[in-house]
């Protein structure tokens, strides 16, 4: 099986192209947390190649930006090419099946002109509008909740 899921942040904003017969696609990196730190005790990413098709290369295009932090789910393709002095190069790359935007445009943009935020990492990362360990789920509820023990039985 060749399965691929990753959650990272733009490397930088795609460039939407398209093929002869007219098919959009869009070719970006991503740069990938590792889930360990090296001995400065800094965290090491990996830059990884994604190639999307058709209307979802579209929607990255209009509406990620670089920084933006993405899921993708898709498949490793590798492949071969001569280059122009003839030497075989080798390529490996994601093709997405699925990209996730993981943040809204106004924390995408809150971010700001810097891109990549050090110290959020794909393992840390939370979404603000639902903080799960902090949230109390009847907050808005206005009322007390009781519970019967009967009704447990």
């Amino acid at each position: 099986m060749n399965r691929v899921s990753l959650v990272g942040r733009l490397t930088s904003k795609p460039e939407l192209k398209y093929t002869g017969s007219n098919l959009p696609f869009a070719r970006f990196s991503v740069a990938v947390n590792r889930a360990y730190t090296n001995q400065q005790g800094q965290r090491e990413a990996d830059f990884i190649n994604i190639v999307v098709w058709r209307k979802q290369a579209e929607n990255v295009c209009n509406f990620l930006d670089k920084g933006s932090l993405v899921s993708i789910d898709g498949r490793i393709q590798t492949g071969s090419y001569d280059d122009k002095d003839g030497n075989k190069r080798y390529t490996t790359e994601v093709v997405a099946d699925t990209i996730q935007f993981l943040e809204s445009k106004a924390q995408s943009q809150n971010r700001g002109a810097t891109g990549f935020k050090e110290t959020i990492t794909p393992y840390d990362y939370q979404d603000n509008t639902m903080n799960v360990d902090n949230a109390d789920p009847f907050a808005d509820f206005g009322d007390s909740v009781s519970i019967d023990d009967n009704f447990l039985d």
